[in-house]
């Protein structure tokens, strides 16, 4: 019987076979928040100051996931400190080609009332667009469905306060059934 690292390894190598680029790096939230700053500045030509930064994070995480999926798609528009506007977007809606995948395992979002740790995340320029729980076959991938039912209630959870806010797709899978 499979351990569920092990099928975790497995995916990953099928997603890199994808084009995606294995990130290990980005653990937790100060790593996924730097490398969106990273990739964000990559797609807009643009170079953030660190308020910059912390002011345009404020701006684009909201609880509402309806918001947060206009904001995937649509340009959006940011003061910057010296008054000049800045347009930008945050996936290249018309030439996907030049969007950054990335896969991620096992990040760990602390919040006030939990330890929540994600085995697979998918980004698009840095930020988690799906989230692929697995588990091993003899635990019914319902499991994993609650699991991410609860993270979602949990009081300060990292879905309504970071950026978790743009998760898109949700997928459970112990390799036999799989669900989205």
């Amino acid at each position: 019987m499979s351990k569920e690292y092990q099928i975790e390894d497995k995916l990953i190598e099928q997603i890199i076979g994808l084009k995606y680029n294995y990130r290990p790096d980005i653990i937790d939230r100060r790593t996924l928040e730097q490398n969106f700053k990273t990739k964000f500045e990559e797609l807009n030509r643009v170079h953030l100051s660190d308020n910059e930064f912390l002011r345009l994070r404020e701006e684009i995480i909201t609880a509402d996931v309806f918001v947060a999926s206009k904001k995937l798609r649509e340009k959006q528009y940011f003061q910057r400190e010296d008054n000049t506007p800045l347009h930008y977007t945050l996936v290249n809606i018309k030439d996907w080609c030049k969007n950054d995948f990335e896969v991620v395992s096992q990040l760990r979002i602390n919040s006030e009332n939990s330890h929540q740790r994600y085995d697979i995340l998918l980004l698009i320029n840095g930020l988690p667009v799906v989230q692929i729980e697995l588990k091993k076959l003899d635990i019914s991938p319902r499991k994993a469905m609650q699991q991410i039912v609860d993270y979602k209630n949990e009081p300060g959870n990292g879905y309504g306060n970071s950026l978790l806010c743009f998760m898109q797709l949700f997928i459970v899978s112990n390799r036999t059934n799989t669900y989205y």
